[in-house]
């Protein structure tokens, strides 16, 4: 028993799994925390519902995610779910709350505690890095890679705490370009050690949930201790759609192949897709609070800037599914992939002309017809032959 407590760290090969492996209970757990810090980002882009605010959204989902991608990326190849791994995770997810925590003022009073409780999360992943490079050989030259490229970055977002604002985040941003950039550069490293693609894609879509999960809460949010009336209610079922929609889109026609690119070492294609996850993520997010924008603009209808802002967060997400798509083509799925992508454009294009529109259309309009192009585009799906 002490034995199998204590078991260093074990290289996981797919094909020494018995069945498909699936995530655990402790993987599931974990998530609980960025649900919070998701929460979080959602809270403060409400407050602050402008383009700025999606731009100050945008700066600190970004390390938000990348923590969690590291972990996740990291279980899928090293993960045992011996006591030492449990205490780890406890580690991870006390750091992570600390993040959470200090999202609501991070870039501003709070940013030196956000900047030091990324360190921390990225800190503790490099020493796993090194750990089970020790103890597996053959997974040395990629966990030496990645603990090297990962201090690099950790020692800008380190200088950060030291200059002062706005320049903090100029060493945060040069930080992850490296953080982004390490894996991108891994190439054959990551040939000899691929993380398990068939678990790593569960992982993702779980992540997926969780921001589709924020815009349920969002409509819930919109309607509640407010009047229910036959408008309001038309208008949380449309975004209540809406998010059902991109739930169809992604998890029927998102497929994780160019993910398997990793494998020949074709780093470009697969980062491509899994990258576009950011920003697909951070859309699905602007849009679940604009939905609630929407259901609050009845009594305002007047405030153009939050219509507009709503398509574009649509029209975001639309775009980075025809990214999806397309980047599965590179992998020889040209006629369905192509097709599909195209199908998306055309619905970001619709969406970005309502935006144009926007100052004599109402809220209740715009959501209704976002709400049936994203409709169709599952029609369309569903008969579109190459499925």
């Amino acid at each position: 028993m002490t034995r199998a407590i204590f078991q260093p760290p074990k290289l996981r090969r797919e094909e020494c799994e018995e069945g498909e492996r699936s995530a655990t209970w402790l993987e599931l757990f974990f998530d609980l925390i960025f649900v919070v810090a998701i929460a979080q980002l959602a809270h403060n882009f409400k407050e602050d519902f402008s383009f700025f605010g999606l731009v100050k959204l945008a700066i600190l989902f970004i390390p938000v995610w990348w923590c969690w991608i590291g972990a996740t990326f990291y279980d899928t190849r090293f993960d045992n779910d011996g006591l030492v791994d449990r205490l780890i995770t406890l580690l991870q997810m006390a750091i992570a709350a600390t993040m959470a925590a200090n999202i609501h003022h991070g870039l501003d009073t709070s940013s030196v505690n956000f900047a030091l409780s990324y360190i921390a999360f990225r800190g503790v992943l490099i020493c796993q890095y090194l750990h089970a490079g020790y103890h597996v050989p053959q997974a040395r030259h990629l966990t030496n890679w990645f603990a090297f490229g990962f201090t690099g970055s950790i020692i800008f977002w380190l200088g950060s705490i030291f200059v002062p604002l706005p320049w903090r985040f100029l060493l945060w941003g040069l930080g992850l370009i490296v953080d982004f950039a390490t894996p991108l550069t891994a190439g054959k490293r990551v040939v000899k050690v691929p993380p398990d693609m068939a678990h790593t894609t569960e992982r993702i879509g779980l992540f997926t949930i969780i921001v589709l999960g924020e815009s349920i809460v969002a409509v819930v949010g919109g309607v509640s201790g407010r009047q229910w009336t036959p408008v309001s209610i038309a208008i949380a079922l449309l975004g209540l759609s809406i998010a059902f929609s991109f739930w169809w889109m992604y998890f029927d026609t998102v497929d994780e192949s160019p993910l398997h690119a990793m494998k020949k070492g074709k780093m470009g294609i697969a980062l491509t897709w899994l990258y576009s996850h950011l920003p697909l993520t951070i859309g699905l997010t602007a849009t679940g609070v604009g939905v609630e924008k929407m259901i609050h603009g009845l009594e305002n209808d007047s405030i153009t800037s939050e219509k507009i802002l709503f398509c574009v967060a649509v029209a975001l997400c639309l775009l980075i599914l025809s990214n999806l798509h397309w980047t599965s083509c590179e992998l020889g799925q040209t006629k369905c992939k192509r097709i599909l992508t195209f199908y998306r454009l055309g619905a970001a294009a619709f969406v970005l002309t309502l935006a144009f529109a926007s100052n004599i259309l109402s809220s209740l309009v715009i959501i209704t017809l976002v709400a049936i192009a994203c409709t169709i585009q599952i029609v369309l799906d569903i008969f579109n032959t190459c499925s």
